[in-house]
C-alpha cells in the first residue's frame, strides 16, 4: 500500500504521461523507418532502371559501327541518347536494305543456275538424239528455214507482248515491257516456244 493507499497494481490508478509519450515515440519512429524503407527500396529500384538503361545505350554504341565513328558536327562530345538512337535506326535501315539486296542477288543466282541447268538438259537431249539417229539432218536446210524459225518464235513472242502491253502512257509502256520480260521470256517458257517452232517446221519439210 503507498500513502495514498492505493496499489501500484491497482487498474484503475492512470498510466503516467511519461509512459503516454514513450508510446507515441516508438509508434512515430516505427512509421518513420517503414517510410524510409519504403523511399530507399524506390530509390534502389530507380538506380537499378537507370543503370540497366545506361547499359543498353552502351550496348548499342559497341554495336552500331556508326556509333564508333568520329561525327565532326559533335567534336569530342559524347554522344547523346537521341544521337545513339538515331544512328541505330539508320543502322537497322541499312541493313535490312542490304539483306534484300542479297535476296535479290540470290534470286538472280538461281535463275540464272536454273537457265544453266535446263540448257545443259537441252544440250544432252541434242547429243543423245545425234546419237540415236546419226544421219538425221545431214541434209543442210536453206536460209529461208533460218528465217522461218526466227520468224516463228518472234511471232509467237510478239503475241504475248501486243496483248500484255499498254500505250496509254511512256510509264506505263516501260513497266508493261519489264513484267512482259519477266513473265513471258523466262529460259523455260522460250524453250518451250522454239521446241514447238522447230517441230512444226519438221513436220513441214519431212
Amino acid at each position: 500500500m503507498t500513502e495514498s493507499g492505493a496499489s501500484p497494481e491497482d487498474p484503475w490508478v492512470k498510466a503516467s504521461p511519461v509512459d503516454d509519450e514513450d508510446s507515441d515515440y516508438h509508434q512515430e519512429s516505427y512509421k518513420e523507418s517503414y517510410k524510409d524503407r519504403r523511399r530507399r527500396a524506390h530509390t534502389q529500384a530507380e538506380q537499378k532502371r537507370r543503370d540497366a538503361i545506361k547499359r543498353g545505350y552502351d550496348d548499342l554504341q559497341t554495336i552500331v559501327p556508326t556509333c564508333q565513328q568520329q561525327d565532326f558536327s559533335i567534336g569530342s562530345q559524347k554522344l547523346s541518347k537521341a544521337i545513339v538512337l538515331q544512328k541505330t535506326i539508320d543502322y537497322i535501315q541499312f541493313l535490312h536494305k542490304e539483306k534484300k539486296k542479297q535476296e535479290e542477288e540470290v534470286t538472280t543466282l538461281r535463275k540464272d543456275v536454273t537457265a544453266l541447268k535446263i540448257m545443259k538438259v537441252n544440250y544432252e537431249q541434242i547429243v543423245k538424239a545425234h546419237q540415236d539417229n546419226p544421219h538425221e539432218g545431214e541434209d543442210q536446210v536453206s536460209d529461208q528455214v533460218k528465217f522461218n524459225v526466227f520468224q516463228g518464235i518472234m511471232d509467237s513472242l510478239f503475241q504475248s507482248f501486243n496483248a500484255s502491253i499498254s500505250v496509254a502512257s511512256f510509264q506505263e509502256l516501260s513497266a508493261c515491257v519489264f513484267s512482259w520480260i519477266e513473265e513471258h521470256c523466262k529460259p523455260q517458257t522460250l524453250r518451250e516456244i522454239v521446241i514447238g517452232v522447230l517441230h512444226q517446221l519438221k513436220n513441214q519439210l519431212y
